[in-house]
Protein backbone atom coordinates (compact mmCIF):
# COMPACT_ATOMS: atom_id res chain seq x y z
CA UNK A 1 0.00 0.00 0.00
CA UNK A 2 1.38 3.37 -0.99
CA UNK A 3 1.23 5.95 1.75
CA UNK A 4 1.23 9.65 0.95
CA UNK A 5 1.78 12.21 3.69
CA UNK A 6 1.70 15.98 3.58
CA UNK A 7 2.77 18.29 6.33
CA UNK A 8 0.29 20.96 7.33
CA UNK A 9 1.81 24.40 6.78
CA UNK A 10 0.42 27.05 9.11
CA UNK A 11 0.10 30.69 8.11
CA UNK A 12 3.01 32.84 9.24
CA UNK A 13 0.85 34.85 11.63
CA UNK A 14 -0.33 31.68 13.36
CA UNK A 15 3.20 30.30 13.60
CA UNK A 16 4.44 33.57 15.10
CA UNK A 17 1.61 33.64 17.64
CA UNK A 18 2.22 30.01 18.64
CA UNK A 19 5.95 30.61 18.97
CA UNK A 20 5.45 33.61 21.25
CA UNK A 21 2.89 31.71 23.33
CA UNK A 22 5.25 28.73 23.57
CA UNK A 23 8.11 30.86 24.85
CA UNK A 24 6.00 32.23 27.67
CA UNK A 25 4.44 28.94 28.74
CA UNK A 26 7.61 26.86 28.44
CA UNK A 27 9.65 29.26 30.53
CA UNK A 28 7.04 29.06 33.25
CA UNK A 29 6.85 25.28 32.99
CA UNK A 30 10.59 24.92 33.39
CA UNK A 31 10.42 26.61 36.79
CA UNK A 32 7.57 24.72 38.46
CA UNK A 33 5.20 21.84 37.74
CA UNK A 34 1.62 21.27 38.83
CA UNK A 35 -0.13 21.47 42.14
CA UNK A 36 -0.36 17.78 42.87
CA UNK A 37 -3.33 15.47 43.29
CA UNK A 38 -4.18 12.16 44.90
CA UNK A 39 -4.26 9.37 42.32
CA UNK A 40 -7.05 6.81 42.35
CA UNK A 41 -4.82 4.03 41.00
CA UNK A 42 -1.95 4.45 43.43
CA UNK A 43 0.29 5.28 40.45
CA UNK A 44 1.81 8.75 40.40
CA UNK A 45 4.83 8.04 38.20
CA UNK A 46 5.39 5.60 35.34
CA UNK A 47 8.74 4.41 34.06
CA UNK A 48 8.77 2.33 30.88
CA UNK A 49 12.07 0.58 30.08
CA UNK A 50 12.69 -0.84 26.61
CA UNK A 51 15.73 -3.10 26.31
CA UNK A 52 15.86 -2.98 22.53
CA UNK A 53 16.52 -6.41 21.01
CA UNK A 54 16.80 -8.21 24.35
CA UNK A 55 14.84 -11.43 23.95
CA UNK A 56 15.00 -14.19 26.54
CA UNK A 57 18.39 -15.63 25.45
CA UNK A 58 20.06 -12.33 26.35
CA UNK A 59 18.92 -12.69 29.96
CA UNK A 60 20.18 -16.29 30.04
CA UNK A 61 23.54 -15.29 28.58
CA UNK A 62 23.76 -12.50 31.16
CA UNK A 63 23.08 -15.03 33.92
CA UNK A 64 25.94 -17.22 32.66
CA UNK A 65 28.24 -14.21 32.46
CA UNK A 66 27.49 -13.22 36.07
CA UNK A 67 27.75 -16.79 37.37
CA UNK A 68 30.12 -17.55 40.20
CA UNK A 69 32.10 -20.54 38.86
CA UNK A 70 32.96 -21.64 42.40
CA UNK A 71 29.33 -22.64 43.04
CA UNK A 72 27.26 -25.39 41.45
CA UNK A 73 24.21 -23.23 40.82
CA UNK A 74 23.69 -20.30 38.49
CA UNK A 75 23.11 -17.28 40.70
CA UNK A 76 19.96 -15.12 40.42
CA UNK A 77 20.14 -11.80 38.59
CA UNK A 78 18.48 -8.47 39.37
CA UNK A 79 15.72 -9.25 36.86
CA UNK A 80 14.44 -12.52 38.35
CA UNK A 81 12.18 -11.21 41.11
CA UNK A 82 10.32 -8.90 38.74
CA UNK A 83 9.57 -11.30 35.89
CA UNK A 84 5.79 -11.33 35.30
CA UNK A 85 5.28 -12.83 31.86
CA UNK A 86 5.86 -12.66 28.12
CA UNK A 87 4.56 -10.50 25.31
CA UNK A 88 3.94 -10.94 21.60
CA UNK A 89 5.77 -8.57 19.28
CA UNK A 90 4.28 -9.01 15.80
CA UNK A 91 3.41 -5.98 13.69
CA UNK A 92 0.63 -5.38 11.15
CA UNK A 93 2.93 -5.18 8.17
CA UNK A 94 1.55 -6.34 4.81
CA UNK A 95 4.85 -7.89 3.70
CA UNK A 96 6.74 -8.88 6.87
CA UNK A 97 5.50 -10.71 9.96
CA UNK A 98 8.62 -10.11 12.06
CA UNK A 99 8.62 -6.58 13.49
CA UNK A 100 11.01 -3.68 13.52
CA UNK A 101 11.48 -1.23 16.38
CA UNK A 102 9.29 1.46 14.83
CA UNK A 103 6.19 -0.73 14.62
CA UNK A 104 6.67 -2.25 18.06
CA UNK A 105 7.39 1.08 19.75
CA UNK A 106 4.31 2.58 18.13
CA UNK A 107 2.28 -0.37 19.44
CA UNK A 108 3.63 -0.03 22.98
CA UNK A 109 3.29 3.76 22.96
CA UNK A 110 -0.18 4.01 21.43
CA UNK A 111 -1.87 0.60 21.62
CA UNK A 112 -2.14 0.55 17.81
CA UNK A 113 -0.50 -2.08 15.62
CA UNK A 114 1.08 -0.71 12.45
CA UNK A 115 3.50 -1.48 9.62
CA UNK A 116 7.28 -1.77 9.94
CA UNK A 117 9.06 1.61 9.73
CA UNK A 118 5.98 3.56 10.92
CA UNK A 119 6.59 6.18 13.60
CA UNK A 120 3.47 7.13 15.53
CA UNK A 121 1.03 6.45 12.69
CA UNK A 122 -1.41 3.63 12.02
CA UNK A 123 -1.61 1.35 8.97
CA UNK A 124 -3.39 4.06 6.97
CA UNK A 125 -0.92 6.74 7.97
CA UNK A 126 -3.14 8.50 10.52
CA UNK A 127 -1.29 9.89 13.57
CA UNK A 128 -2.00 8.01 16.80
CA UNK A 129 -1.97 9.39 20.29
CA UNK A 130 0.72 8.10 22.63
CA UNK A 131 0.81 7.54 26.36
CA UNK A 132 3.51 10.18 26.69
CA UNK A 133 1.31 12.73 24.95
CA UNK A 134 -1.63 11.80 27.16
CA UNK A 135 0.53 12.06 30.26
CA UNK A 136 1.63 15.53 29.22
CA UNK A 137 -1.97 16.53 28.50
CA UNK A 138 -2.89 15.38 32.00
CA UNK A 139 -0.21 17.59 33.55
CA UNK A 140 2.57 15.04 34.14
CA UNK A 141 6.19 15.82 33.41
CA UNK A 142 7.67 13.66 30.63
CA UNK A 143 11.03 12.32 29.54
CA UNK A 144 12.78 10.24 26.90
CA UNK A 145 16.22 8.67 27.36
CA UNK A 146 18.20 6.52 24.89
CA UNK A 147 21.77 5.43 24.20
CA UNK A 148 21.12 5.70 20.46
CA UNK A 149 20.26 8.95 18.70
CA UNK A 150 17.17 10.19 20.51
CA UNK A 151 15.21 10.42 17.24
CA UNK A 152 15.79 6.72 16.58
CA UNK A 153 12.75 4.47 16.18
CA UNK A 154 11.87 3.60 19.77
CA UNK A 155 12.02 7.03 21.46
CA UNK A 156 10.70 8.71 18.31
CA UNK A 157 7.49 6.68 18.35
CA UNK A 158 6.48 8.25 21.66
CA UNK A 159 6.50 11.83 20.36
CA UNK A 160 6.83 11.98 16.56
CA UNK A 161 4.54 11.16 13.61
CA UNK A 162 6.18 10.03 10.39
CA UNK A 163 5.64 7.49 7.64
CA UNK A 164 9.24 6.26 7.86
CA UNK A 165 11.70 5.95 10.71
CA UNK A 166 14.56 7.04 8.45
CA UNK A 167 13.29 10.62 8.11
CA UNK A 168 15.52 11.73 10.95
CA UNK A 169 15.37 15.48 10.31
CA UNK A 170 11.57 15.54 10.25
CA UNK A 171 11.39 13.36 13.34
CA UNK A 172 13.82 15.67 15.18
CA UNK A 173 11.57 18.60 14.26
CA UNK A 174 8.64 16.84 15.92
CA UNK A 175 10.53 16.72 19.22
CA UNK A 176 10.31 20.52 19.23
CA UNK A 177 7.10 21.11 17.27
CA UNK A 178 4.86 18.68 19.16
CA UNK A 179 3.11 21.04 21.56
CA UNK A 180 0.48 19.98 24.10
CA UNK A 181 -1.49 22.65 25.94
CA UNK A 182 1.10 25.18 24.82
CA UNK A 183 4.03 23.19 26.18
CA UNK A 184 6.64 20.95 24.59
CA UNK A 185 5.51 17.34 24.74
CA UNK A 186 8.81 16.19 26.29
CA UNK A 187 10.53 17.93 29.21
CA UNK A 188 13.70 15.82 29.44
CA UNK A 189 15.38 14.61 26.24
CA UNK A 190 18.69 12.73 26.60
CA UNK A 191 20.52 10.67 23.96
CA UNK A 192 22.51 11.04 20.78
CA UNK A 193 21.61 12.65 17.48
CA UNK A 194 23.11 16.13 17.70
CA UNK A 195 23.57 16.27 13.91
CA UNK A 196 19.79 16.07 13.40
CA UNK A 197 18.94 18.79 15.90
CA UNK A 198 21.68 21.22 14.90
CA UNK A 199 21.44 21.58 11.11
CA UNK A 200 22.09 24.23 8.49
CA UNK A 201 18.38 24.56 7.72
CA UNK A 202 17.25 24.60 11.35
CA UNK A 203 18.94 24.74 14.75
CA UNK A 204 16.53 23.02 17.12
CA UNK A 205 19.02 23.28 19.96
CA UNK A 206 18.83 27.08 19.82
CA UNK A 207 15.03 26.95 19.71
CA UNK A 208 14.90 24.73 22.79
CA UNK A 209 17.31 27.04 24.65
CA UNK A 210 15.19 30.05 23.71
CA UNK A 211 12.22 28.26 25.28
CA UNK A 212 14.01 27.79 28.59
CA UNK A 213 15.58 24.35 28.18
CA UNK A 214 19.09 23.60 29.33
CA UNK A 215 21.27 22.25 26.52
CA UNK A 216 24.24 19.95 27.21
CA UNK A 217 26.55 17.87 25.03
CA UNK A 218 28.93 16.27 27.57
CA UNK A 219 28.67 14.19 30.73
CA UNK A 220 30.14 16.93 32.92
CA UNK A 221 27.69 19.51 31.54
CA UNK A 222 24.79 17.14 32.23
CA UNK A 223 25.84 16.54 35.83
CA UNK A 224 26.26 20.28 36.46
CA UNK A 225 23.11 21.54 34.72
CA UNK A 226 20.27 22.65 37.00
CA UNK A 227 17.48 23.11 34.44
CA UNK A 228 14.18 21.33 35.01
CA UNK A 229 13.72 20.94 31.26
CA UNK A 230 16.78 19.77 29.36
CA UNK A 231 17.99 18.68 25.95
CA UNK A 232 21.12 16.53 26.09
CA UNK A 233 22.68 15.37 22.82
CA UNK A 234 25.88 13.38 23.22
CA UNK A 235 27.30 13.05 19.72
CA UNK A 236 25.75 11.00 16.92
CA UNK A 237 25.08 7.86 18.96
CA UNK A 238 26.62 7.07 22.30
CA UNK A 239 29.44 4.53 22.25
CA UNK A 240 28.87 1.00 23.50
CA UNK A 241 28.88 0.94 27.29
CA UNK A 242 32.24 -0.82 27.56
CA UNK A 243 33.80 1.64 25.07
CA UNK A 244 32.33 4.90 26.34
CA UNK A 245 34.78 7.72 27.03
CA UNK A 246 34.68 9.89 30.14
CA UNK A 247 32.60 12.69 28.60
CA UNK A 248 29.81 10.36 27.49
CA UNK A 249 27.23 9.77 30.23
CA UNK A 250 26.22 6.27 31.22
CA UNK A 251 22.62 5.10 30.94
CA UNK A 252 22.48 5.12 34.73
CA UNK A 253 23.61 8.75 34.89
CA UNK A 254 21.07 9.84 32.27
CA UNK A 255 18.38 7.96 34.17
CA UNK A 256 19.31 9.55 37.49
CA UNK A 257 19.39 13.04 35.98
CA UNK A 258 16.01 12.46 34.35
CA UNK A 259 14.30 11.20 37.49
CA UNK A 260 15.83 13.97 39.57
CA UNK A 261 14.22 16.56 37.31
CA UNK A 262 10.93 14.85 36.55
CA UNK A 263 10.22 13.91 40.18
CA UNK A 264 9.94 17.62 41.00
CA UNK A 265 6.52 17.49 39.35
CA UNK A 266 3.80 17.29 42.00
CA UNK A 267 1.51 15.66 39.44
CA UNK A 268 3.95 12.85 38.62
CA UNK A 269 5.87 11.91 35.51
CA UNK A 270 6.07 9.50 32.58
CA UNK A 271 9.59 8.42 31.56
CA UNK A 272 10.61 6.06 28.76
CA UNK A 273 14.17 4.75 28.98
CA UNK A 274 15.69 2.75 26.14
CA UNK A 275 18.78 0.60 26.45
CA UNK A 276 19.21 0.99 22.71
CA UNK A 277 22.31 -0.86 21.68
CA UNK A 278 21.61 -4.39 22.87
CA UNK A 279 19.85 -4.55 19.52
CA UNK A 280 22.83 -3.19 17.61
CA UNK A 281 25.12 -5.77 19.20
CA UNK A 282 22.66 -8.48 18.17
CA UNK A 283 22.64 -7.24 14.59
CA UNK A 284 26.42 -7.49 14.68
CA UNK A 285 26.37 -10.95 16.31
CA UNK A 286 28.68 -9.52 18.96
CA UNK A 287 28.34 -11.34 22.29
CA UNK A 288 30.82 -9.00 24.02
CA UNK A 289 28.93 -5.83 23.07
CA UNK A 290 25.59 -7.49 23.80
CA UNK A 291 26.56 -8.40 27.35
CA UNK A 292 28.25 -5.05 27.90
CA UNK A 293 24.91 -3.43 27.07
CA UNK A 294 23.01 -5.93 29.24
CA UNK A 295 25.27 -5.05 32.16
CA UNK A 296 24.53 -1.35 31.72
CA UNK A 297 20.81 -2.10 31.42
CA UNK A 298 20.90 -4.23 34.59
CA UNK A 299 22.64 -1.45 36.55
CA UNK A 300 20.05 1.09 35.44
CA UNK A 301 17.18 -1.35 36.12
CA UNK A 302 18.37 -1.97 39.68
CA UNK A 303 18.55 1.78 40.34
CA UNK A 304 15.05 2.37 38.97
CA UNK A 305 13.59 -0.46 41.05
CA UNK A 306 15.28 0.82 44.22
CA UNK A 307 14.03 4.34 43.53
CA UNK A 308 10.50 3.06 42.93
CA UNK A 309 10.57 1.07 46.18
CA UNK A 310 11.47 4.18 48.13
CA UNK A 311 8.90 6.28 46.30
CA UNK A 312 5.97 3.88 46.69
CA UNK A 313 3.87 5.44 43.92
CA UNK A 314 5.87 4.46 40.84
CA UNK A 315 4.99 1.76 38.32
CA UNK A 316 8.02 0.29 36.54
CA UNK A 317 7.66 -1.91 33.46
CA UNK A 318 10.58 -3.32 31.47
CA UNK A 319 10.48 -5.33 28.27
CA UNK A 320 11.93 -5.59 24.77
CA UNK A 321 10.46 -4.53 21.46
CA UNK A 322 11.68 -7.78 19.84
CA UNK A 323 14.74 -10.02 19.95
CA UNK A 324 17.72 -9.66 17.63
CA UNK A 325 20.28 -11.99 16.11
CA UNK A 326 18.83 -15.35 17.08
CA UNK A 327 21.27 -15.71 19.97
CA UNK A 328 21.71 -19.28 21.22
CA UNK A 329 23.24 -20.36 24.51
CA UNK A 330 25.64 -22.95 23.17
CA UNK A 331 26.92 -23.61 19.67
CA UNK A 332 28.91 -26.06 17.61
CA UNK A 333 29.58 -29.13 19.71
CA UNK A 334 29.99 -29.65 23.48
CA UNK A 335 27.18 -28.62 25.81
CA UNK A 336 29.11 -25.60 27.04
CA UNK A 337 28.58 -21.84 27.30
CA UNK A 338 31.47 -19.99 28.95
CA UNK A 339 29.94 -16.69 29.98
CA UNK A 340 32.91 -15.78 32.15
CA UNK A 341 35.05 -15.36 29.03
CA UNK A 342 32.96 -12.31 28.06
CA UNK A 343 34.15 -10.24 31.00
CA UNK A 344 37.75 -10.80 29.96
CA UNK A 345 37.21 -8.35 27.08
CA UNK A 346 38.05 -4.76 28.02
CA UNK A 347 36.52 -3.34 24.85
CA UNK A 348 34.22 -4.50 22.07
CA UNK A 349 35.48 -6.06 18.83
CA UNK A 350 34.24 -2.89 17.07
CA UNK A 351 36.56 -0.78 19.19
CA UNK A 352 39.58 -3.01 18.54
CA UNK A 353 38.77 -3.25 14.83
CA UNK A 354 38.80 0.52 14.50
CA UNK A 355 42.25 0.71 16.08
CA UNK A 356 43.65 -2.02 13.84
CA UNK A 357 42.07 -0.55 10.70
CA UNK A 358 43.78 2.74 11.56
CA UNK A 359 47.17 1.02 11.66
CA UNK A 360 47.58 -0.37 15.16
CA UNK A 361 49.35 -3.70 15.63
CA UNK A 362 46.99 -6.68 15.63
CA UNK A 363 48.91 -8.55 18.31
CA UNK A 364 49.37 -5.53 20.56
CA UNK A 365 45.72 -4.47 20.26
CA UNK A 366 44.33 -7.92 21.03
CA UNK A 367 46.67 -8.50 23.96
CA UNK A 368 45.95 -5.06 25.43
CA UNK A 369 42.18 -5.52 25.29
CA UNK A 370 41.62 -9.24 25.99
CA UNK A 371 42.57 -10.84 29.31
CA UNK A 372 43.23 -14.38 28.10
CA UNK A 373 45.95 -15.85 25.92
CA UNK A 374 45.20 -15.37 22.23
CA UNK A 375 46.29 -18.30 20.07
CA UNK A 376 48.55 -17.79 17.02
CA UNK A 377 45.66 -19.01 14.84
CA UNK A 378 43.31 -16.38 16.26
CA UNK A 379 45.89 -13.65 15.72
CA UNK A 380 46.45 -14.80 12.15
CA UNK A 381 42.72 -14.82 11.42
CA UNK A 382 42.53 -11.15 12.37
CA UNK A 383 45.61 -10.35 10.28
CA UNK A 384 44.05 -12.15 7.32
CA UNK A 385 41.16 -9.70 7.47
CA UNK A 386 43.50 -7.05 6.11
CA UNK A 387 42.64 -3.39 6.65
CA UNK A 388 38.88 -3.62 6.21
CA UNK A 389 37.31 -2.55 9.49
CA UNK A 390 34.22 -4.75 9.14
CA UNK A 391 36.25 -7.83 8.23
CA UNK A 392 38.53 -7.23 11.23
CA UNK A 393 35.49 -6.79 13.47
CA UNK A 394 34.01 -10.08 12.24
CA UNK A 395 37.28 -11.89 12.89
CA UNK A 396 37.47 -10.65 16.49
CA UNK A 397 33.80 -11.43 17.06
CA UNK A 398 34.51 -14.95 15.84
CA UNK A 399 37.15 -15.31 18.57
CA UNK A 400 34.61 -14.29 21.20
CA UNK A 401 31.79 -16.44 19.85
CA UNK A 402 33.99 -19.54 19.54
CA UNK A 403 35.46 -19.13 23.01
CA UNK A 404 32.09 -18.45 24.64
CA UNK A 405 30.21 -20.87 22.34
CA UNK A 406 27.52 -18.33 21.53
CA UNK A 407 25.55 -18.98 18.36
CA UNK A 408 23.60 -16.68 16.06
CA UNK A 409 21.04 -17.44 13.37
CA UNK A 410 20.60 -14.03 11.73
CA UNK A 411 21.85 -10.47 11.54
CA UNK A 412 18.25 -9.28 11.75
CA UNK A 413 15.33 -9.46 14.16
CA UNK A 414 13.53 -12.59 15.32
CA UNK A 415 9.83 -12.92 16.07
CA UNK A 416 9.57 -14.84 19.35
CA UNK A 417 7.82 -13.51 22.44
CA UNK A 418 9.94 -11.45 24.82
CA UNK A 419 9.96 -11.23 28.63
CA UNK A 420 8.12 -8.60 30.68
CA UNK A 421 9.20 -7.35 34.11
CA UNK A 422 7.12 -5.13 36.38
CA UNK A 423 7.09 -3.61 39.85
CA UNK A 424 4.88 -1.23 41.78
CA UNK A 425 1.19 -0.38 41.97
CA UNK A 426 -0.83 -1.90 39.09
CA UNK A 427 2.10 -4.13 38.10
CA UNK A 428 -0.07 -7.24 38.44
CA UNK A 429 -1.93 -6.16 35.30
CA UNK A 430 1.06 -7.13 33.18
CA UNK A 431 1.15 -10.77 34.29
CA UNK A 432 0.90 -13.72 31.92
CA UNK A 433 1.01 -13.75 28.13
CA UNK A 434 0.14 -10.30 26.82
CA UNK A 435 0.30 -8.42 23.55
CA UNK A 436 2.65 -5.44 23.29
CA UNK A 437 -0.32 -3.09 22.77
CA UNK A 438 -1.42 -3.80 26.34
CA UNK A 439 1.34 -1.52 27.65
CA UNK A 440 -0.44 1.47 26.19
CA UNK A 441 -3.92 0.19 27.06
CA UNK A 442 -3.05 -0.16 30.74
CA UNK A 443 -1.20 3.15 30.85
CA UNK A 444 -4.07 5.02 29.18
CA UNK A 445 -6.45 3.42 31.68
CA UNK A 446 -4.31 4.47 34.65
CA UNK A 447 -4.12 8.03 33.34
CA UNK A 448 -7.86 8.12 32.71
CA UNK A 449 -8.69 6.93 36.23
CA UNK A 450 -6.22 9.36 37.75
CA UNK A 451 -7.78 12.22 35.79
CA UNK A 452 -11.18 11.33 37.28
CA UNK A 453 -12.82 10.68 33.93
CA UNK A 454 -11.90 14.03 32.43
CA UNK A 455 -12.84 14.10 28.75
CA UNK A 456 -9.83 14.07 26.46
CA UNK A 457 -9.65 15.47 22.94
CA UNK A 458 -7.16 14.14 20.37
CA UNK A 459 -6.83 16.61 17.54
CA UNK A 460 -4.91 14.40 15.09
CA UNK A 461 -5.74 16.72 12.18
CA UNK A 462 -3.18 19.18 13.54
CA UNK A 463 -0.50 16.82 12.20
CA UNK A 464 -1.52 16.26 8.61
CA UNK A 465 -3.62 17.68 5.82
Amino acid sequence: MKRVFKRKILPLAVVTTLALTTLTVSSTASATWGGGKKNKTGVKNMIMIVADGAGQPYYTAYRYMKDDPSTEDLEPTIFDDYFVGMQTVYSHDHEENIPDSAATATAMASGIKTYNNAIGVDEEGNPVKTVLEQAKEDGLATGLVATSRINHATPAAYVAKNEHRGNYDEIANDFYDNMINGQHAVDVILGGGEQYFKREDRDLTAEFVKDGFGYVTTRSQLLQDQSNQILGLFGKDLSKAIDRHEEEPSLLEMTKESIERLSKSDDGFYLMIESSQIDWAGHDNDIVAAMSEMEEYATMFEYVIDWAKQDGETLVVATADHSTGGLSIGSGGPYLFDGNIIEKFKHTPDYMASLIADGASVEDTLKANIDFEISPEEIQAVKDAGSDRKAIDNAIEAIANERVRSGWTTSGHTGEEVPVFAFGPQSERFRGMIDNTLHADITFDILAKNSKGKKRKWDWKRWWE
